[in-house]
């Protein structure tokens, strides 16, 4: 199983929403690294959902219930799109700013690569994510 993390900006599509729709198709990435990365997600892996801009945390987990297939919203081939449906809310958001002070997260593509919007994360900077979150 591989870890992840997306992005959305809760105005456009927050966790509290996500939870009330149960599952969605995570379309809009117009990025080749962050579209070869919805290409890589699998059944079942576990995705850390991350509001950004508006309140720069992790407040969730998300899993993968489809893989990656055409994106809906366009005719452009090029897109693709996953299915992913809320596992469960953090005890506490984990900040941007705390991750930024963490020194065995100091490499993840989040702090490394801001504006992707999908990103990998290896199992340790996953797990250490939710630690901080206790």
């Amino acid at each position: 199983m591989k870890h992840w993390l997306v992005k959305s900006e809760p105005f456009k599509y927050s966790w509290d929403k996500f939870n009330q729709d149960k599952e969605t198709y995570w379309d809009g990435v117009r990025n080749y690294q962050a579209r070869n990365n919805l290409k890589e997600m699998k059944m079942g892996d576990l995705v850390l959902f991350y509001h950004s801009n508006e309140g720069k945390n992790v407040v969730g987990i998300a899993k993968v219930t489809k893989e990656y297939y055409q994106d809906p919203t366009t005719d452009d081939g090029n897109w693709v799109v996953v299915n992913l449906a809320p596992v469960e809310a953090l005890k506490n958001p984990v900040s941007l700013e705390t991750i930024k002070n963490d020194e065995r997260l100091k490499n993840i593509s989040l702090v490394k690569q801001g504006r992707l919007s999908v990103m990998p994360l290896k199992a340790e900077e996953f797990d250490r994510i939710l630690e901080l979150s206790v």
